[in-house]
């Protein structure tokens, strides 16, 4: 990001991240303890959302206290994504570096050697905002990413002018197909976030932790189109400070004589490794979104 760019975003956001860029880490972090304690006493909804989820995926094999620190857990991490991202605008190469390791990244290397498109899947999981920008930054790829614009638009010019840094661009969400298909002409690296509900005439119905779930085929649809060499990357923490991104073994793109069976054979790839990675280490996914409304959304209502 530039200079011209940066002294456009508000006078507001740039005095309060210089305040957060001076207090200590571990003021951040108490103040994150907190705020999530409370948000997760007040704000029923989105507890009761957690709650519906966890029994989905894990039933009784997770006990209730479990289940209930993981809940305040997901309250924590999605308040330090928000803090981590805020005080990554501006940030330079180095600052963005210095936060994560990189694993398996020989991966993403055969991939550019090959010459064929890049399509990364990740999730809601670990520090999703700064692995976009870590990929980017690292490797100097030209990325394109997915994601929905904020309600607000003032909020909303500074996630985009955080998460279009190092060579990143956005693609608004809605009516996105058309840009992708040029990200992907043009030979840039596409991401996109699969571990989301879609209604039923926009997603294909999978297996998810052993319930039906709304799955996007739009990766999966590009992926065959475009012979895309198709790569899972998810981040996690141990301790809040650094993230390990992970690159994971490319998935196979199925190109038959039947195209509906290879996209839904690569959705069902997305799917088992996305939820590979949250069984591994459930406390760093988003559980607040309602993974299954699509056929259970019954079981979201707040009694």
């Amino acid at each position: 990001m530039n200079d011209k760019t940066r002294r456009n975003l508000p006078l507001g956001f740039r005095l309060v991240q210089g305040i957060l860029r001076a207090v200590p880490l571990s003021v951040h972090r108490t103040m994150i303890r907190l705020t999530a304690r409370v948000a997760k006493t007040l704000d029923r909804r989105h507890t009761h959302v957690a709650r519906v989820n966890l029994d989905l995926a894990f039933g009784d094999t997770m006990s209730r206290e479990e289940k209930e620190r993981i809940i305040l857990r997901s309250y924590e991490n999605l308040m330090i994504v928000a803090l981590d991202t805020l005080l990554n605008q501006g940030a330079s190469p180095e600052t963005i570096l210095s936060k994560v390791t990189f694993e398996n990244e020989e991966i993403l290397r055969q991939a550019l050697q090959s010459g064929r498109p890049i399509l990364f899947v990740t999730a809601h999981y670990g520090n999703w905002e700064l692995g976009t920008l870590a990929i980017a930054a690292k490797f100097h790829i030209p990325l394109s990413v997915v994601g929905r614009p904020l309600d607000w638009s003032w909020a909303d010019g500074i996630l985009r002018a955080t998460r279009e840094q190092f060579g990143v661009r956005m693609i608004p969400k809605q009516n996105a197909m058309k840009a992708m298909i040029r990200a992907m002409k043009a030979g840039e690296a596409l991401g996109l976030v699969v571990d989301q509900n879609t209604a039923s005439k926009q997603g294909e119905l999978i297996d998810f932790f052993g319930y039906k779930a709304r799955h996007t085929p739009a990766a999966a649809i590009l992926a065959r189109k475009f012979d895309a060499v198709v790569i899972p990357v998810f981040s996690r923490t141990e301790d809040d400070r650094r993230w390990t991104v992970t690159f994971h073994e490319p998935m196979p793109v199925q190109k038959s004589d039947d195209p509906e069976a290879d996209i839904l054979d690569q959705i069902r790839r997305q799917a088992a490794i996305t939820e590979e990675v949250i069984r591994q280490k459930p406390d760093e996914w988003l559980w607040l979104h309602q993974r299954w409304k699509n056929q259970y959304e019954e079981l979201y209502r707040v009694p």
